[in-house]
């Protein structure tokens, strides 16, 4: 297994640490990762982006000009990496913050509302993990309650109440995406 993903967003909506979660849940499962972010000079309100590989095998490169997986957080993510997936390669969209679908036809979407799924949860800034929810849904990288363990132990005392919603929004991700037609 090798994947490549890149997430996309701009800076507060935990595209970052979405990111992160994964490459750690993927160490913890004993897999070879690389994690690289890329945030603008603003931070909150800036761009923000990171590359995540995992694999069985070492990886050569860390660098993903054309990743297999795309989770984009809103419109100019959207613009911006849709045209750099690869053939068949899966796009999940926050349609909660973009202006319209995905162009290409060669791709497999997951449209999720997850901004709007996160309020309707009680706390708008868990969209990134219904989008991390919708992605391991159709491609399971790494193992749902591997992540949950990895998330509470990231999370730590001082955040442990932050837990439950979070864990709730990667449920509600991954009921969002089955629940979608699967179109290549």
């Amino acid at each position: 297994m090798h994947a490549e993903i890149v997430f996309a967003g701009f800076g507060g909506q935990g595209v970052l640490f979405a990111g992160q979660l994964l490459a750690y849940t993927a160490l913890a499962e004993d897999r070879h990762v690389t994690w690289i972010p890329s945030y603008g000079p603003e931070m909150r309100g800036g761009t923000a982006n990171c590359t995540v590989v995992v694999s069985d095998e070492p990886i050569g490169s860390p660098v993903c000009k054309h990743p297999g997986i795309v989770v984009v957080f809103n419109n100019p993510s959207l613009e911006k990496y849709e045209p750099t997936l690869l053939p068949g390669g899966l796009l999940v969209v926050n349609t909660s913050l973009t202006l319209h679908p995905p162009e290409r036809d060669d791709l497999e979407d997951v449209l999720v509302p997850a901004t709007d799924e996160a309020s309707a949860l009680g706390e708008v800034r868990i969209a990134n993990m219904i989008l991390l929810g919708a992605l391991l849904a159709r491609r399971p990288i790494v193992a749902l309650d591997s992540v949950e363990r990895v998330l509470a132990s990231k999370l730590g005392a001082r955040k442990a109440h932050l837990l439950e919603a979070n864990v709730a929004a990667l449920q509600r991700g991954t009921v969002l995406a089955a629940h979608q037609l699967v179109e290549p």
